[in-house]
């Protein structure tokens, strides 16, 4: 007698967890950095929407150690080759320091299978913290209440911008772990999630 097919929530999470995690990259790689613009010209299948993004700057302490660096450079190419040589290379310097920012920006995504943050510098095949959504537990906008797992922080704040931790489970499945990002729209990234506001 040949054996009944399991059905996909008949897999245990970790397992589902490993195939959403590559159907993630594989929908999120199919958009460029800049999502607005659509998927890519040289994806042959159109990829499903994004449910949610947003753009996060750099956090402070790398745009106070780029500005640091640049500074640096100046001083002790002044100190060296003398101040007019520092003057003539003050603007590739903060061109180059600009770059360093632009580059360090992450654009946080939710898709069909999971959430992740990409940072356009080191964008490759693959995402960071890549969690997917059938680990995600709970979601709040507010800090995280009594009881959770301490929250890594992704991104930081910025003007218009709220508060929202999302507790979900490790990629065995076995342990509780939290996360807190600044969104733009609490309630559509909840719903993004599968998960609204209470």
């Amino acid at each position: 007698m040949a054996r009944r097919p399991r059905r996909p929530d008949e897999e245990p999470p970790a397992v589902r967890a490993a195939v959403d995690r590559e159907r993630h990259i594989s929908q999120v790689t199919s958009y460029g950095f800049l999502a607005r613009r659509g998927p890519k010209r040289s994806v042959t299948v159109t990829p499903a929407p994004l449910r949610y993004w947003q753009y996060n700057l750099v956090s402070p302490g790398v745009a106070l150690a780029t500005v640091a660096a640049v500074v640096v450079w100046l001083l002790a190419l002044g100190l060296i080759s003398g101040w007019p040589a520092a003057r003539q290379e003050a603007p590739l310097a903060v061109v180059l320091g600009l770059l360093v920012l632009v580059l360090a920006t992450s654009r946080f995504t939710v898709s069909d299978h999971a959430v992740s943050t990409d940072i356009a510098g080191l964008r490759q095949t693959s995402s960071f913290g890549v969690v997917p959504l059938v680990l995600v537990e709970d979601v709040v906008a507010a800090r995280a209440p009594a009881g959770w797992p301490r929250a890594k922080r992704r991104g930081g704040w910025w003007p218009g911008r709220r508060r929202v931790v999302v507790r979900h489970l490790s990629a065995d499945g076995a342990a509780g772990r939290a996360f807190t990002v600044w969104v733009r729209d609490p309630e559509a990234f909840a719903d993004a999630l599968g998960h609204p506001l209470a």
